[in-house]
């Protein structure tokens, strides 16, 4: 057996089938593990992927307990993850982003119909095999909607990865179909820019702008992105649950889209114009536009509860956190594979926009000018008096 890959919970390897004669992915939860739900989420992973059929959702095959060791055969799928994708292409081709999300989509709406909801939709969890199928793998800190006793998250923890947790599952609410979309769309939308939609110097400062800021639109990161695709992502991570789109419904959406991408996914970007860079988007990537609601105050309101300052924000699932990439002919098992997001969860980026100062001219101030008095006329010079012409005495007569 090959080992190809182990994370908090256990270990997963290549192994042979020798009944059935197929190679499976063998999942063993490791002895000794210090979380005393460990057993019963492994259990219920078994049990929740049992009960799941669909084209894109990792198979389970059998699970049981060896020598004190629980343990899981499922589908390997031979091929490898989104992150491995995101690590190798930074943003996907439009088209591209469309095909995965129509598949991730119809897999999350398979587990919706039957009362599943994953909690920990990530790109380290949805799995692309050779022949270009995704398919969502690591059911192992799914809850069941209709059975209460799944409720499995500890006392001031917020199972799920921070990067792409929905708001309401922020302010301790408990998950729904909805958060899966919305973490759906944080994964289309670092598909689609190569940035996940927020960015913080800590967990807690992406958990806080989930809950209380606006995303940057997508088109302004990559403006040769199609302004329906943008509009759309932007739709599924609405923070109100009930604005969003079910998972059925961004299935058909974006399976209308893959279709008629010739026509409906143009680039908008001028086929001379030269293609930006990863560099520049991020010299150019404005800071999350802020919210002015009362969503702030709720966050702080249920600070207590659900202990968000002390708390970390956590992902229990098979393969979350620091772990080795797939190993042998790079086949992914089932279970989460290692996660080389450009954000980790607990250490996102920081990214600051680039502002221009521009100088304001100063309108000079007006001065008065005093008015100037009117110049004396000089008194007009009399004519001189004509002198009379004198009068001529008259002649003595002789």
């Amino acid at each position: 057996m090959d080992l190809l890959g182990q994370g908090g919970m256990g270990e997963v390897w290549r192994a042979r089938d020798e009944l059935l004669g197929r190679t499976v992915a063998l999942k063993l939860l490791l002895p000794g593990n210090s979380d005393p739900t460990a057993a019963d989420r492994f259990r219920r992973e078994a049990q929740t992927a049992a009960r799941l059929n669909h084209p894109h959702v990792v198979a389970v095959y059998d699970a049981g307990v060896h020598d004190g060791l629980g343990f899981l055969v499922m589908e390997l799928v031979d091929g490898h993850s989104l992150s491995q994708e995101l690590a190798a292409h930074t943003a996907l081709d439009p088209g591209q982003v469309a095909s995965l999300a129509a598949q991730t989509a119809n897999g999350l709406a398979a587990a919706h119909r039957m009362g599943v909801v994953h909690r920990d939709i990530k790109p380290g969890n949805l799995l692309l095999s050779a022949d270009g199928t995704l398919k969502i793998g690591d059911f192992g800190i799914a809850s069941i909607l209709d059975d209460p006793s799944a409720a499995l998250t500890a006392t001031g923890q917020v199972l799920g990865t921070s990067v792409y947790l929905a708001p309401e599952r922020a302010l301790g609410r408990p998950a729904e179909p909805a958060s899966d979309v919305y973490a759906l769309g944080c994964v289309l939308y670092q598909l689609a820019t190569g940035h996940p939609p927020f960015h913080a110097d800590s967990t807690l400062g992406v958990v806080y702008q989930h809950v209380d800021a606006l995303p940057t639109p997508p088109i302004q990161l990559r403006p040769e992105l199609p302004g329906v695709l943008s509009d759309y992502l932007l739709r599924m991570l609405a923070k109100d649950p009930a604005a969003r789109p079910t998972a059925q419904q961004a299935a058909d959406w974006f399976a209308a889209q893959h279709r008629t991408a010739d026509r409906v996914l143009p680039s908008t970007q001028p086929a001379s114009a030269a293609p930006i860079s990863k560099t520049t988007r991020m010299a150019a990537l404005p800071p999350p536009r802020r919210r002015r609601t009362r969503r702030g105050v709720a966050l702080a309101g249920v600070a207590g509860a659900v202990a968000l300052g002390t708390a970390a924000v956590i992902g229990l699932s098979m393969n979350s956190g620091d772990e080795p990439a797939s190993r042998g002919n790079g086949s992914t098992p089932g279970p989460s594979a290692p996660d080389p997001t450009p954000t980790h969860p607990g250490t996102p980026t920081t990214v600051t926009s680039a502002v221009t100062a521009t100088a304001t001219p100063q309108t000079p101030k007006e001065t008065k000018v005093p008015a100037q008095k009117p110049a004396k006329k000089a008194p007009a010079k009399k004519a001189p008096a004509k002198k009379a012409p004198a009068k001529k005495a008259p002649a003595d007569k002789p």
